[in-house]
């Protein structure tokens, strides 16, 4: 049995290596640990604080969580994040991943996310790719297994939708190449 999130929101936290001197906030359930006085979690907030890059990521997943390889929900809203880092696709167990009110700007960089099999919820609005028309179909269609998208459950049709999208997008962009 997994206990509740490890909750390092609030902290000030400026990097992540930061993080590995604060102690979790407690919860209304308590954190246990193991032997190694590592957190029987598979939930990490770092919401609200600084951070501006992912560079040390799996060091603090390691450092906090007894299991950190089953980590399946990550919350890193409310930071100062510019880019979707390599570094999430290496967390193959994620489930739930919280960026929105970031400052990511580049829409395709959503794509790498497309590499974690059980990813089935996103949040991304509040970032500078919220503004791009394509924003929902793109990040629908490079993350076929959403569920839910920004709070927002993600429909059939707007599955249909994306896909048409894709395939309208990428016609578009090999018409072009042939043109060159």
């Amino acid at each position: 049995m997994y206990g509740p999130p490890v909750d390092l929101s609030f902290k000030y936290i400026s990097s992540l290596s930061d993080a590995w001197t604060e102690e979790p906030s407690s919860t209304l359930r308590p954190l246990k640990r193991n032997s190694a006085m590592k957190y029987l979690s598979r939930s990490l907030r770092l919401s609200n604080n600084n951070i501006t890059d992912l560079y040390d990521l799996q060091k603090t997943v390691s450092h906090f969580l007894a299991e950190p390889s089953q980590l399946a929900w990550l919350d890193l809203s409310f930071n100062k994040i510019t880019h979707i880092d390599h570094v999430l696709c290496e967390l193959r167990e994620l489930r739930v991943l919280y960026l929105h009110g970031n400052s990511i700007f580049i829409l395709s960089e959503v794509d790498r996310l497309g590499v974690l099999p059980h990813l089935h919820t996103i949040t991304l609005h509040g970032n500078a790719i919220e503004s791009n028309k394509a924003y929902r179909n793109r990040v629908i269609s490079a993350l076929p297994g959403l569920k839910t998208m920004d709070f927002s459950a993600v429909t059939q049709q707007e599955r249909v939708m994306a896909k048409i999208w894709h395939h309208s997008n990428n016609q578009s962009r090999i018409s072009k190449e042939t043109l060159q």
